[in-house]
This record gives C-alpha cells, structure tokens and sequence, in this order.
C-alpha cells in the first residue's frame, strides 16, 4: 500500500513513477553469493565472503564495467542500503587507491559505517544514547507517549529526545555507579517520558534498553511486538510474557513481495532463465570475515573520509529512516559528525530523513521525497563537472 503494508500474496510489479532513472543509468550488482552471483568454478564462496574481499571483488567489478562500456569520462556515482552503505563507504576509497577512479557522489541508504553504534555490547554504552530517538518516534507513532508529547509534531519531539539523549542521558550513563539515587530516579522518569515504557521496567534494565528487549516491550500490554527494519509494523507472537520477540513483523511483510517481483521480473519480463535461486538475503554467503578488525569495532567512516579528503569534489548523501531500528537515523548523525572532515568539506554531506523504516521507499511519500532529495544531490554533484570532448 502507500503507507507500506504488505497485501495478500502475490506481490505484483507496478510502475515506479519515482525511478531515478531520468536522473541517471542504474546498473545493479550483486555481489558473489547473493542474487544468481555465484564463485565461478575452481573457487569457493570463502574468497568472497569478507569486508575486504567483496571490496576487492565489486571495485574490480565495476573497474571492469566502466572499462568495457567505456564509461570512464561519464560522471559516476555509487548507492547502497544497510550493509551496502559500509560496501559503498569502502568502495569509494578502495576505488581511488586501487584504480584511481574518483567517483562524483555516493548515496547511503540507512547507513551503518561505524558497527559500534550498533551493538549492545557489555561495557558499550552509546548505542542506548543512539536508539533512544528511535524509541521515541516509535512510541510516537504507536502513540505509547504521554500525551504532552503526542500531541506535539513529530520532529520537535524528536528534538527533545536528541537532546536528553546526548545531555542529561549520556552524562547518566558515562558516570556508572557513581550516579546519586536522586539523579538515577530523574533519569528513569525521563527515560520512561521518551521510550513509552515503564519506569520500573527502566530500572529494572539498569537504565539501559536494547533493541529487542524494546521491540518486545513497548506494547506488552496489547500483547502486540514491533518490528526492526520498520517499527510501524506490529507482530504476534506465541505469548506476550517472552523477552524478545519471535520475529521481525517488518521482515515478514517485505520480504515476500520484493522476492517474488525480482523473480517474476528476472524470469518471465526479461526473459533470464535459471533454476538455482535467486539469493535475496545472501543465504549462500556463510560467515563473513572482519579479520581487519579483530578485537576492534568495524568502522570504515576514516575510509569515507579519507576519500573525501582526497577527492574534495566527492558529495555523499546520507537517507535515514524515523522508524528504523536497524540502523538508527542518529547513529548516522552521530556519525557524519564524527568524520572528522576539516569546515570546508563538511558541506559535501547532506541528510535527509523519512517516517518510514529502513526501506523508507516502502512508504509512498517518502519515497516522492528520497526522490527529490536525489534530484537536488545529483545536480548538486554534477553542477561543475566538464563535458568530455574527444
């Protein structure tokens, strides 16, 4: 629908009167052991199977393609969704050094560079700074708020949520056990104002509430779970007294439609026939290397800014959903600010945000909006580019 809920099965192909192809070629890659891709013989799926390894194996890709379809004086852009947006950081750098092939922009689609927003580890305190106005939309919309809040307008009470969470909440948190009884009970009201949940069940959590305990939480009562990609969408499980929830309501909705149309798409409008199948989550890629960053945090937003430095024409675009709670729109605020990019370059990074999740383009209107916010990027990034004469 145009509000992003599932229909009953089929899903079905309908025109996409937002495309962005009156803004630029599109062509798709999927990298090995995902789609129909697969190690071509006398290889194993291992060799591709890591950060650096798909690096090197989609960079080459596309050195490849640009070389055969003599692309190499055309201006160039790179996009990519959830880990796409760490493949696309990556490749942005790895495509200058290795092939010294400078691109004009890069689009990221509910972004993840730096793997410490995101992981509620023991001892890791900022991904609860970082969730917590995603909690806060997401209470919004369910109208979970008291009623103070949900009476206001969504960004403004997004505002407030940004600012008790890197003020009064991150201070809370950095101090530990040394935090006074009567500022740990303020912190706990305040909590419980911005997330919808109770202040017992804040206290009991130790002021900290991971993603799954909240999915599961926040509308106990009516015995409904939330989902992560996209918290608009609610879910049944088994029983309302387990901790976490059976499944991801936003997963189930989407995926169906989105496998069946690139099968029917592939198969019966492009004529492509093959019966190995067709890989929409990558169930073939196995365990996935980090071995670069063993004992650390993934991170390539210093790759990103690297090749910013590098090439000061490069424009990056950031789009953020209100209601992803895979990857959170402050966590990619939190860090676009932490780049380190000298005042000059900081304006080469637009964000734009959506009340919707982590496929904001599910939802009509914000994908109307994602498309006029790449209209604007892609002129912006092409603006002074110089047309090629033989």
């Amino acid at each position: 629908t145009d509000e992003g809920e599932a229909l009953p099965p089929p899903g079905r192909l309908v025109d996409n009167d937002y495309s962005w192809l009156d803004l630029t070629d599109l062509v798709f890659i999927d990298p090995v052991g995902t789609g129909y891709s697969r190690p071509a013989k006398g290889h194993e799926q291992r060799e591709f199977s890591g950060l650096e390894e798909d690096l090197h194996s989609v960079g080459d890709f596309i050195r490849l393609y640009v070389t055969r379809h003599k692309r190499w004086a055309s201006p160039k852009f790179l996009a990519g969704e959830s880990y796409g947006t760490t493949r696309a950081a990556g490749l942005v750098d790895y495509l200058q050094r290795r092939h010294r092939l400078d691109l004009n922009g890069v689009v990221l689609i509910s972004a993840i560079l730096n793997f410490q927003t995101a992981r509620f580890d023991t001892g890791n305190d900022l991904p609860y700074i970082l969730y917590l106005p995603t909690y806060t939309a997401t209470a919004w919309y369910h109208k979970a708020l008291p009623e103070d809040l949900q009476r206001r307008d969504l960004e403004d009470v997004l505002e407030l949520a940004r600012r008790f969470a890197l003020g009064p909440y991150a201070k809370a948190l950095l101090e530990g056990d040394d935090l006074r009884a009567e500022d740990r009970q303020r912190i706990v009201e305040q909590l419980a104002r911005f997330t919808g949940l109770s202040s017992k069940y804040i206290e009991q959590a130790n002021l900290r509430v991971s993603i799954r305990r909240f999915t599961k939480e926040l509308l106990r009562d009516r015995r409904r779970t939330v989902g992560r990609l996209d918290s608009r969408f609610l879910g049944m499980d088994a029983d309302a007294a387990g901790e976490t929830p059976d499944f991801d309501p936003s997963m189930a909705a989407i995926s169906e439609p989105y496998t069946t149309a690139i099968n029917h798409y592939l198969r019966t409008e492009l004529g492509y026939e093959n019966d190995i199948p067709y890989e929409v989550l990558g169930g073939r890629v196995g365990r996935w290397s980090y071995s670069q960053f063993e004992n650390s945090y993934v991170n390539v937003a210093e790759r990103l800014r690297r090749a910013m430095v590098q090439n000061p024409f490069l424009k990056v675009h950031v789009a953020a959903g209100y209601y992803d709670l895979a990857t959170p729109f402050f966590a990619a605020e939190y860090t676009i600010k932490h780049l380190g990019l000298e005042p000059e370059l900081r304006g080469n990074v637009t964000l734009s945000h959506y009340e919707a999740g982590h496929m904001m383009y599910i939802h009509k209107p914000s994908l109307m909006k994602l498309k006029a916010a790449l209209r604007a990027f892609y002129a912006d990034a092409t603006a002074h580019t110089q047309p090629w004469s033989p």
